[in-house]
């Protein structure tokens, strides 16, 4: 009986980059930046949880401004459902879609209180069946609150890996796997934040900064706006 072909959608993209020149791109953003941290205040895994659900379709910035008062009263579960949802909806009034996501708060609330003892769990298949919690919000709070390897792919990722050409993909999904393939396996626990970070200040959406680019010279994107220079690669903490 014939051996039964691997499906397409199993194979990689044709790789844009060497092993030798992923290496040295993500070796530069360590160089840079050793410890990123993600840019969301949260006190806990719970606060981080819903930071992250609230963060959808917001900056990090008005996510914080409006959970610094949410976190001061309520800072778990039994907290936010001691607090309900009127008094939830006005402290996240100020970001985007908040109706919905202070239900969602609520809902996932009583979700871990009733069946995981108010903890938040660390698999995140099971995360991903709480209210607003997608495969990014999961794969945020897994690596952040628990030290997992993964890649939430938002849309600054999404961008880079197309524009790159790093892991060009369709979907978030496939550029999660491509880059999930392809990093170095050990930059991979700090590459998200290198990544989001870079997309965030160097690699606009409308007009990347290349000058200030550690990574210009090994870059093969097709858009370039300005002359890329060598790089300087400045040590920060």
């Amino acid at each position: 009986m014939a051996t039964k072909r691997t499906s397409s959608r199993t194979k990689l993209p044709r790789a844009k980059y060497t092993r030798a020149e992923m290496e040295a791109v993500f070796a530069r953003f360590k160089l840079q930046k050793p410890e990123p941290k993600g840019e969301l205040e949260h006190v806990n895994p719970f606060t981080l949880l819903v930071a992250v659900v609230l963060s959808a379709q917001a900056t990090d910035a008005g996510v914080n401004k409006a959970t610094r008062g949410l976190f001061a009263v309520a800072d778990t579960p039994a907290k936010i459902i001691a607090l309900g949802l009127d008094d939830i909806t006005d402290h996240i009034k100020t970001i985007g879609l908040f109706r919905q996501k202070a239900k969602n708060v609520l809902a996932l609330s009583h979700i871990l209180q009733d069946q995981y003892d108010g903890e938040v769990p660390q698999d995140r298949d099971t995360l991903t069946t709480l209210p607003g919690v997608g495969r990014k919000t999961a794969n945020v709070v897994v690596s952040m609150a628990f030290g997992q390897a993964t890649m939430a792919v938002d849309t600054h990722i999404f961008r880079l890996g197309n524009r790159l050409g790093i892991a060009p993909g369709k979907t978030v999904d496939d550029v999660e796997r491509v880059l999930m393939a392809r990093i170095p396996k050990h930059y991979l626990y700090h590459a998200h934040h290198w990544l989001i970070l870079h997309g965030r200040y160097i690699c606009k959406a409308r007009k990347p900064d290349c000058e200030a680019c550690i990574i210009a010279d090994l870059c093969k994107a097709t858009e370039k706006t300005n002359a890329v220079p060598a790089p300087i690669i400045p040590m920060r903490d």
